[in-house]
């Protein structure tokens, strides 16, 4: 398995390469999972709207170091907590507005979300009685709906 020592001096370069000041804090390695924590000055452009360019980042870096190493393995690329304060962000929504819909009893949409935002709202809500979570939608206009059971 690939040492974390080589996993960021690959991530160093590639910021480096694309002319980032960054500061690679943290890489953990857990079976399948690489997680590589990174600090920003300038955190915007490496997140870009809504999360987009950091996926792009994420999906980049992981076929670098793919193709240095030969190993399959997934990767979690994060800059600044981006993505911790998103999930605790999307845990907070989904509270709030699954107990709206028991309190009106009615079904609520939520704004179109990626797959992996999705995914974050309805296992925070899966183990409710009172009411269920589906997803409908096509591509981008993908977009989760509360119902009241």
């Amino acid at each position: 398995m690939i040492k974390d020592q080589e996993i960021k001096k690959i991530a160093q370069e590639f910021f480096k390469n694309l002319g980032f000041d960054v500061e690679i804090t943290e890489i953990k390695i857990q079976d399948s999972l690489i997680s590589v924590k990174i600090e920003s000055q300038d955190p915007g452009v490496l997140i870009g709207k809504n999360g987009q360019t950091l996926e792009e980042i994420q999906h980049l870096l992981k076929l670098l170091i793919k193709r240095k190493t030969a190993e399959n393995f997934y990767l979690e690329a994060d800059v600044n907590n981006y993505k911790f304060q998103k999930i605790d962000y999307l845990k907070e929504l989904a509270k709030d507005e699954a107990d709206e819909v028991v309190r009106t009893r009615k079904e609520k949409s939520l704004w179109p979300m990626s797959s992996y935002e999705r995914r974050i709202i309805h296992l925070e809500l899966a183990n409710r009685g009172d009411i269920v979570t589906e997803s409908l939608g096509e591509g981008e206009e993908r977009k989760i709906f509360i119902k009241p059971k």
